[in-house]
């Protein structure tokens, strides 16, 4: 298969406090990798230095077979915050708007969007069944229509990697199942290679076919045919978990 996220023998920290150590892993085309982990573990950390917001102290980061130092496509990866638990509800853009945002290299600087970037858009929005929204104001929709919202707006990019940190935080039950049936679609359909920090392990089990834990700094793989033991998980967290796994 083809390494699309390749890391060897990462480092990061701040003042010789070590964060992330060691750090390998493989990432190949197709996959679906949750990371999880406690709070403060390093998982939003190794996020920021897969998309080049943080640089290691050492080791190598390699995306879609180029060394991140270089690498310049970055409309490939796209990426997809906790956007629904912080949006400020009295922004005043459409869903439209929203979306088209993430065409600006393309648009231009001061120009306006044609009737092929329009398309575009519409077409991403009706990937995430939001079609008939883009009129609507963001602030309007729900939060996990605000959340589909903000997934549209990387897809509307065609892009090969989709990294998403938490992205059901703040959002109802119902909406946090829709959001991750429209990950595994992504991943099955077009191919999408998805990359998410959840702390819904029940969700990450059934969908995922790797999970990353991290924990005290280090990363183990783990494979989620082989089902964590609620004892597994209250060590990795470093505290009593119970385990409900989703149908």
């Amino acid at each position: 298969m083809e390494k699309v996220i390749e890391v060897k023998n990462l480092n990061f920290g701040y003042d010789e406090n070590l964060i992330l150590k060691d750090i390998n892993f493989v990432i190949e085309k197709g996959d679906y990798v949750g990371i999880i982990g406690e709070n403060g573990s390093g998982k939003s950390t190794l996020i920021k230095l897969l998309l080049n917001i943080n640089s290691p102290l050492s080791g190598e980061i390699n995306i879609l077979g180029e060394n991140i130092k270089s690498f310049n496509r970055w409309s490939k990866i796209g990426y997809v915050s906790q956007k629904a638990n912080s949006f400020n509800k009295s922004f005043p853009a459409t869903v439209e708007e929203i979306v088209e945002a993430n065409l600006f290299s393309s648009i231009g600087m001061f120009k306006f969007p044609n009737k092929d970037h329009k398309k575009l858009v519409y077409e991403a929005l009706d990937v995430v069944g939001l079609k008939d929204y883009g009129k609507r104001l963001i602030g309007n929709l729900s939060g996990g229509q605000q959340q589909r919202v903000f997934i549209a707006r990387t897809l509307v990019n065609k892009p090969s990697i989709m990294v998403l940190d938490e992205p059901t935080v703040g959002i109802d039950a119902k909406s946090e199942e829709a959001v991750y049936c429209l990950l595994a679609r992504l991943n099955k359909e077009l191919g999408i290679t998805i990359v998410m920090i959840t702390h819904d392990i029940g969700a990450v089990t059934v969908h995922a076919n790797k999970i990353f834990c991290i924990s005290s700094g280090k990363l183990i793989s783990h494979d989620p045919s082989i089902k964590l033991s609620s004892k597994e998980v209250s060590n990795l967290y470093g505290y009593g978990v119970n385990l409900h796994v989703h149908d």
